[in-house]
């Protein structure tokens, strides 16, 4: 194996894992990154999607307690452990539904540099939006943590992450923003972001292997199993700031992170300073 192209799988795993969970898009990133590295072609849309499943064991050992709490409530048939899961999976289906419907026509027409510039800039309007509602209003919170959400609410958190087929709009953007548009607190929407973000991620990754297994090799290990560690690592790390950080700050830095990266690409594209290739 290339020891370059390990290389450029092991930046792309950190990129993955450093901008999965915050909302500033992943697949955005990884689209950007892959056009400045060369790291394209079908092999290279499969590995971005795969690497996902490195990010997502960082969540995993991160709520390893919680997860491990909720799978001996479901042997036990507790109802606390039975309305978590129904709102995971709740909220889960509708991204399996329109993921199968729309998926292959957003990856054919959508995955382009310009595309994700745009949404970027959007995506953190958007946020400045949602951040001066709730900062306006006194009364904007009404659910404080996960467990008091309804299956009403784990619905439309999961209707407003199929926003994120749109490259460059961000999974946990949608999901985290949408959810505090909903009513719920910051720490509340940040935490069942990332639980929803555990069958989502591993569903997406298996099912883009198995669509793809006919174009990869097993020469092609090395090049999966270094971004997925690194993602895995960079992930970890992320997670257990951006827990800490929701805790004290608003999501407002990364709105202004959006809005400039966003204009940047269009900038350097429109004056040819970078060829940003599809």
């Amino acid at each position: 194996m290339d020891v370059v192209l390990l290389g450029k799988a092991a930046v792309m795993g950190v990129v993955e894992g450093l901008t999965e969970f915050l909302p500033i898009s992943s697949t955005g990133h990884l689209i950007l990154t892959g056009a400045l590295l060369g790291f394209e072609g079908e092999t290279a849309k499969v590995f971005d999607i795969a690497i996902q499943t490195g990010a997502i064991f960082a969540v995993i050992w991160v709520f390893w307690q919680r997860l491990q709490d909720t799978t001996r409530g479901l042997i036990r048939r507790e109802p606390m452990a039975m309305r978590f899961t129904a709102k995971v999976l709740t909220a889960f289906f509708p991204a399996v539904v329109l993921g199968l419907a729309f998926g292959k026509a957003v990856k054919a027409h959508l995955f382009t540099p310009q595309v994700v510039a745009t949404t970027f800039i959007l995506g953190g309007f958007a946020i400045l939006w949602i951040e001066s509602r709730v900062a306006k209003s006194s009364h904007a919170v009404r659910v404080a943590s996960v467990d008091d959400m309804s299956l009403s609410d784990a619905l439309r958190v999961g209707l407003l992450q199929c926003l994120a087929l749109v490259p460059g709009t961000s999974r946990s953007g949608a999901t985290i923003m949408g959810g505090m548009w909903l009513g719920l607190s910051r720490t509340a929407a940040t935490e069942f972001s990332f639980y929803l973000a555990i069958p989502t991620l591993i569903g997406a990754g298996v099912y883009s292997l198995y669509k793809a297994r006919s174009v990869l090799a097993w020469s092609d290990l090395p090049l999966f199993a270094v971004g997925l560690v690194m993602a895995f690592v960079s992930a970890w790390v992320c997670v257990r700031w951006l827990l800490r950080f929701v805790s004290t700050h608003s999501f407002v830095p990364f709105a202004y992170y959006r809005i400039a990266f966003g204009g940047l690409v269009l900038l350097t594209h429109d004056l040819g300073w970078i060829t940003w290739s599809e």
